[in-house]
């Protein structure tokens, strides 16, 4: 466990640069003390550690200094070629890189490494996107992934559902959502997401602009998916769902309507339906998505989503009992 931290720490300064004891600490997990400990312990290996009192200071390697890729375990090689999504890689136009990367690190592995990792891409591929989903057209991808990595600022039109805007955006991150791309952006007072596909027109400027140290992409995206969760779902139903409907509601339903039911779902009946308090975001649109689950739903309340499902259905009946088939 140990062996394994130091290494950690070693590659974490190659790869990083300069980081503090803090940042070490809260990156493996551990207290400073132990890391005062183990570089403690790279310094009596001969290792060229150097660190730096002070609010700029920190622990960096000379530069002369690199590792060799060791010290994989078989669980860590197989995990490599498993976290490579050959789809999504191409569309940045990094398909052929991350092939040549695969074939360089399959080459240093050892031979026992090689062999696990081989079947790996042998009997496991990954396909992001949603089922019944085509790829979204993504002209604009490269350019935009361009400057997130220059730091380059863009002016684009952008099609919203207000209509055709122009933004002046300063793209800090790119991030793959079920098989479609957003980028995360600095745009106005705020950061906002914007879904590539809907770039019309884009023009990367000369100008360029400074990413904040403190951003952390990953964290900003999750506070994002439970803000828009919450602002999407404004009110509730009541409905009644058959044993059928409850286990449809994985595959039709996203994971917060999902949770909902399993929150306060209460016994079934005594014709073996069970009611739940699902999140709405509004009538009309909740009509939509209980329609999907057929005759597996009855809603309960409120009482104009209850009278707008029953319209649908009184609708629905008399066409098709008005109508023989041909």
């Amino acid at each position: 466990m140990r062996a394994s931290r130091i290494l950690s720490i070693l590659l974490l300064l190659q790869t990083r640069g300069r980081m503090t004891a803090r940042e070490l600490a809260e990156k493996l997990e551990v207290s400073v003390r132990t890391i005062y400990r183990d570089v403690e312990s790279l310094h009596a290996a001969g290792v060229p550690l150097y660190g730096d009192a002070g609010p700029s200071g920190g622990y960096q390697l000379l530069d002369c200094y690199r590792t060799r890729l060791t010290g994989l375990t078989g669980d860590e090689a197989e995990s490599l070629f498993l976290s490579g999504l050959p789809g999504p890689a191409a569309e940045l136009g990094l398909g052929a890189v991350v092939t040549a990367a695969q074939l360089k690190l399959m080459a240093a592995m050892p031979a026992e490494l090689r062999d696990r990792a081989g079947r790996i891409q042998e009997r496991f591929h990954l396909d992001a996107p949603a089922w019944y989903r085509d790829r979204d057209p993504l002209p604009h991808l490269q350019a935009v992934a361009d400057a997130v990595w220059n730091q380059r600022v863009l002016e684009v039109r952008y099609k919203s559902w207000k209509g055709e805007v122009t933004r002046r955006l300063e793209p800090y991150g790119l991030v793959l959502k079920a098989g479609r791309w957003y980028v995360v952006a600095q745009s106005g007072t705020g950061v906002r997401t914007y879904r590539v596909w809907q770039i019309l027109h884009l023009h990367a400027l000369d100008e360029l602009f400074e990413r904040p140290d403190d951003f952390d992409l990953a964290a900003h995206w999750q506070r994002y998916l439970a803000d828009f969760e919450a602002r999407l779902r404004k009110g509730e139903a009541v409905v009644r769902l058959s044993p059928r409907g409850l286990e449809r509601l994985h595959d039709l339903m996203t994971p917060g309507v999902v949770a909902a039911a399993r929150d306060t779902a209460g016994p079934p009946d005594a014709e073996g339906w069970t009611t739940v308090t699902l999140p709405i975001e509004s009538v009309g649109h909740a009509l939509g998505e209980f329609l999907k689950l057929d005759v597996d739903v009855e809603v309960l309340e409120p009482a104009e989503l209850r009278a707008r499902m029953a319209d649908t259905a009184r609708v629905l009946a008399e066409r098709y009992l008005s109508r023989t088939s041909p």
